[in-house]
């Protein structure tokens, strides 16, 4: 496992927040530019991954017989 798979969401989310801030600056090198958007695709597609691995958790949850069923997220059908 690498060492960027092994950072926690919060702290890829955290890492990826210091590069889009620094890159909205605008007084960074092109080259520099370039390294820091290429890290923060790394860290956004971690951070993707991170969320599809919880979604798939989060699809099946127990019921009280024990057997697995599909979690069903419903969203408020109301309109404001």
């Amino acid at each position: 496992m690498s060492e960027e798979e092994k950072l926690s969401f919060e702290q890829a989310m955290k890492d990826l927040e210091e590069i889009v801030e620094k890159l909205e600056e605008g007084d960074v090198p092109l080259e520099a530019a370039i390294v820091y958007f290429q890290k923060g695709m790394g860290l956004s597609k971690i951070c993707h991954d991170k969320l599809q691995q919880v979604e798939k958790q989060m699809e099946q949850i127990l019921e009280e017989d024990g057997e697995m069923k599909p979690f069903v997220l419903e969203e408020d059908g109301g309109e404001a």
